[in-house]
């Protein structure tokens, strides 16, 4: 386990939960945005636990099993791709480099995970 795989997972981990505590909480940056980008607000307490399972997907990895660690990094990788899309389709370009942000994080430990 290298130790670049070790910062930008522990990184990855990190945003996503503090992320996913924020779409729980309803911050109001988090309501604001996805009414602009027409996510129903319905939808925050299952994608804050997608992007939570993610978390805890990435630290399984970490502490060694190794399958549930790809795994969660390509569900994130799919999640983020998808949050990009719909800012894009939204047209909504003020803020997607939190998502492009939180995506590349999610390629990034995808990448280090499958690496020898």
């Amino acid at each position: 386990m290298s130790i670049a795989y070790i910062v930008v997972t522990s990184v990855t981990i990190a945003v996503n939960a503090a992320i996913a505590i924020t779409d729980f909480a309803r911050a109001r940056f988090v309501l604001a945005n996805s009414a602009e980008v027409g996510v129903p607000q319905s939808w925050l307490p299952a994608l804050a636990t997608l992007k939570t399972a993610g978390a805890a997907g990435l630290a399984i990895g970490l502490l060694g099993v190794r399958p549930i660690g790809i795994a969660a990094a390509i569900g994130l990788v799919l999640f983020y791709t998808g949050a990009v899309v719909t800012h894009l389709r939204a047209r909504v370009f003020h803020n997607i480099a939190f998502p492009g942000a939180f995506l590349a994080l999610a390629i990034a430990s995808l990448g280090l995970a499958l690496a020898p």
